[in-house]
């Protein structure tokens, strides 16, 4: 008995100490960053730096609306004004069923964007620099509109230059 006990205990030690090793071991993290410094000549982001990521319309039971979503953009352009648009036109909530879209309005400045390109700020107001309200609106959803829906909404803007004056 000694004998199998004097064979075991060793190898069950050497057992122990191999797992140790391993259960050591490393860990690891990925961490993604990013940056996005604006230019002075031409830049529009909105002033909080979170804001489009995952925005949620809370649903009002009493009223029956989605609430609207709002944020400030900081827009300037020292070389002309600045115009918006959605790509691809104007966004929808979807939930899988094109029948059942609810549509959404965006304002910018007071302009309703559209899929075609709109000033939204003038050349006087964008060369110092100037707050913007934007504004996503969803249509009042019907008694069939129920269930989860998301959209993506893919803002373009664009710095314009003035006109350039002919010459007489």
């Amino acid at each position: 008995m000694f004998k199998k006990f004097a064979i075991v205990a060793p190898l069950a030690v050497m057992a122990l100490n191999s797992s140790m090793a391993f259960a050591a071991g490393e860990a690891s993290h990925t961490v993604n960053l990013k940056a996005n410094i604006p230019t002075q000549v031409f830049h529009v982001q909105p002033r909080d730096p979170n804001w489009g990521q995952d925005e949620t319309m809370n649903y009002n039971l009493v009223s029956g609306e989605l609430a609207q979503l709002s944020a400030i953009y900081d827009m300037k352009n020292t070389n002309g004004s600045i115009n918006a648009y959605i790509e691809g036109g104007p966004a929808a909530l979807f939930n899988g069923d094109a029948a059942q879209n609810i549509a959404l309005t965006t304002t910018l400045n007071g302009v309703t964007l559209t899929g075609t390109p709109q000033e939204v700020v003038n050349e006087a107001d964008s060369t110092p620099g100037v707050g913007a309200q934007m504004v996503i609106a969803a249509a009042k959803p019907t008694a069939t509109q129920r269930g989860s829906y998301t959209a993506v909404l893919p803002l373009v803007f664009d710095a314009v230059l003035p006109p350039v004056p002919l010459k007489p």
